[in-house]
Parts: structure tokens; sequence; C-alpha cells
């Protein structure tokens, strides 16, 4: 079978949390995760738009986070529930290569945002003189359209090039999602080219955004240190200090599951960080921005209130 042109497997298994004795626990705490994830991002997509204080880079930035997040969520926990419901774990070859590509996409946007995100950061403390002629509409809106368009690539990339592997043997994936490295390793087709292009393009596309997120950080950090007083300090951190909250949540879950050595992974830790930064973290982000920002949480009641004045 090696070298075929089509898969001999016409559906995979997504075993990753139906081995679990509580199942019943675990899809109402998915379910609310959801909801919340849903409903806490649509009420900071709501508020941004709504409220002409908020139209800056900065919530420019969180408003396109808040929606890939959205996406992000519901491209993997809608499949998981209607899968518990319907008590099957089935997910179709077309269907996991497309849930594979979207989850590429959502994820390496979620990277350039908060890259994008921390350089907004830097410019506001290192550069406050600078900030309206560095940060302008057309710039913000060229950086999100690039990135949408940088982050198709590798989908579009791993998912032609799973395309024509065959999976002749197990159909059993030991995840909840359909994601790249489970899928190879039940190829038994030669995924040489496969691996080589994980290594170049998703270590590519994930370190130089951490990396301008460090640089940023760091150049962030020696401003900070020079302002004398420290009730100034404390102001200037806590402008950064939601974004870094998040960042630390989303790069920390995943170099748990992707950047460590092979002998130390397992099934049960790697589903447990990948349910982190692919459901908790989407979910903790409007919690995250609205609980530390005053702006953003009076936008938040203003939004609240006019609806409740709405449907009297």
């Amino acid at each position: 079978m090696r070298g075929a042109n089509q898969s001999s497997v016409s559906e995979f298994l997504l075993l990753g949390l139906s081995r679990q004795p509580q199942q019943q626990v675990l899809f109402m705490v998915f379910l609310t995760m959801y909801i919340a994830t849903v409903l806490g991002n649509v009420l900071i997509l709501l508020a941004i738009s709504t409220d002409s204080h908020l139209h800056t880079p900065m919530y420019f930035f969180l408003s396109n986070l808040s929606f890939v997040d959205v996406c992000f969520s519901s491209t993997i926990v809608p499949k998981l529930l209607t899968n518990h419901l319907l008590r099957s774990q089935t997910i179709s070859f077309s269907e996991c290569l497309t849930q594979m590509y979207f989850i590429i996409v959502f994820g390496d946007m979620d990277n350039f945002l908060l890259a994008m995100m921390a350089y907004d950061r830097f410019v506001a403390v290192c550069q406050p003189l600078h900030y309206t002629t560095k940060m302008t509409t057309q710039l913000c809106a060229l950086l999100v359209a690039g990135s949408w368009v940088i982050a198709n690539l590798p989908g579009l990339l791993h998912t032609l090039l799973m395309a024509p592997l065959s999976f002749c043997a197990d159909n059993t994936i030991a995840h909840f999602f359909c994601d790249v490295l489970p899928l190879l390793k039940l190829s038994c087709s030669d995924t040489y080219i496969n691996d080589m292009m994980i290594l170049l393009v998703a270590g590519l596309l994930i370190m130089v955004p951490f990396i301008c997120i460090l640089i940023s950080y760091i150049f962030i950090a020696c401003a900070v240190l020079r302002v004398p007083s420290t009730k100034g300090k404390w102001k200037a951190f806590s402008t950064c200090g939601s974004h870094l909250a998040v960042v630390s949540l989303f790069y920390g879950t995943i170099i748990a599951v992707y950047f460590k050595p092979s002998s130390t992974h397992s099934a049960e830790t790697d589903t447990a960080a990948t349910v982190l930064y692919t459901v908790v973290t989407p979910m903790l982000n409007p919690f995250i921005y609205s609980l530390r920002n005053k702006d953003l949480k009076g936008a938040l009641r203003t939004l609240i209130s006019r609806k409740r004045f709405s449907t009297q």
C-alpha cells in the first residue's frame, strides 16, 4: 500500500475523550465552556463595534482575536458534542481533513494576532508620542489581512500533503479532533515530506511570532523599569497584563504538547494540554481582557444595559 494514491480508510474514530469514565460530566463541561466561549467573545465583538471610544488598534486586534477564538472552538467542540449525542466517534476522511485545515488556519491566526498585539503594546509603552502615526488604520488592516493570507498557506500545504496518503490499517485517533501528528502516525505511506514540512513551516510560524512577542516585552520591561515612580511603573505594566496572561496560557500549553521530548508524551497529558489551548484559552480570553480593562468593562455594561432596555 505504500505510495498508494487513495486512502482505503473512509472514516476515522476520534477516541480522545470517549475512553474517559465520566463522559456525561465531560459533555456538560464542554457544552458549558463552548457556550461561554461564544457568548463571551461575541459580547467583546459587540462592545468594541458599538463603542466609538474602542475604535483603536488595540481593540481592533482584540476584536479579531475574539472572532478567531469563536471560529477555533466551533471547528472542534460542536463535532465533539454531536458525536457524544449520537453515541458515535466517527468522522469521515473529508471532514477530518477539513477540520485539520481550519484548526491550522485559526491556530496560526491566534499566533499572529498575539504578536500584533504585543507590537501594539510595545509602540504604546516605548514610543507613545509616535503611537498614532505608527499604528495607523491602514497598517492594522494590512497586518490582519496579510496574516489571514499567510495562515491559509500552511493549512493548504498540510491538507494537500495529507490527502494522497494511505491509511490502510488502524483508523483510531487517540485524540478528540483531527490533528496533523496523530493522523501521520496512522498512515502507512512515506510521511518524510510531511514531517519535514511540519518542522520547517509549523516551527517557523510558531517561533517567529513568539520571538517577536519576547523582543517586544523585553523592550517594554526596559521602558517600564526606567519609569521613576512605582505608580507609573504599575500603570505602564497594567496595559500589558491581560495580553501577557493570554500569551502565557496559549504558548505554555502549546509548548507542553509539541515541544517536549517524545519519551515524555502520553495520550492523557497531551489531550489535557490540548484542551487548554483549543477550548479553555478561547473561553478565558474575554474574561481576562474584560476584567482588567476599565474601558472594555464600561462598554460591556453599556451594551448589556441597552439590551435590557430594548427588551422591556
